[in-house]
């Protein structure tokens, strides 16, 4: 479940970069097809990373962080493409995308224990 997760995401990524490109440059109709994509791409995050968090045995502060950064970084993500579309300013919803995507990839990879980090 954990390649699915992690390929979920990498793509979510992709397609975020995809759809601001596709509403900056005023082609609103494929921004908009790869922007329902992309919606169905968070379901996706949400339906893998629900199944990682329910194979902890034990819940931690570490884990309830991540869960919150994730979900932080996909309602980041939904704000950033609904401002470009509507041609409004983004840099607060940038930086915060940055520090949860950050938060949650240091804390899934390094310091929890289905991490890849030792």
């Amino acid at each position: 479940m954990a390649h699915l997760h992690i390929t979920a995401w990498v793509l979510a990524f992709i397609l975020l970069f995809v759809v601001t490109a596709f509403y900056k440059s005023g082609k609103t109709k494929p921004g908009k097809i790869l922007h329902m994509i992309l919606r169905l791409d968070y379901l996706l995050i949400l339906y893998s990373g629900g199944s990682l968090f329910a194979s902890y045995s034990s819940i931690s502060g570490e884990l309830i962080i991540k869960v919150i950064a994730g979900l932080w970084a996909i309602v980041a993500m939904e704000m950033i493409t609904v401002r470009t579309n509507k041609g409004k300013p983004t840099k607060a919803f940038w930086i915060q995308f940055v520090v949860a995507a950050l938060i949650a990839i240091i804390l899934g990879f390094g310091r929890l224990p289905l991490g890849i980090l030792p």
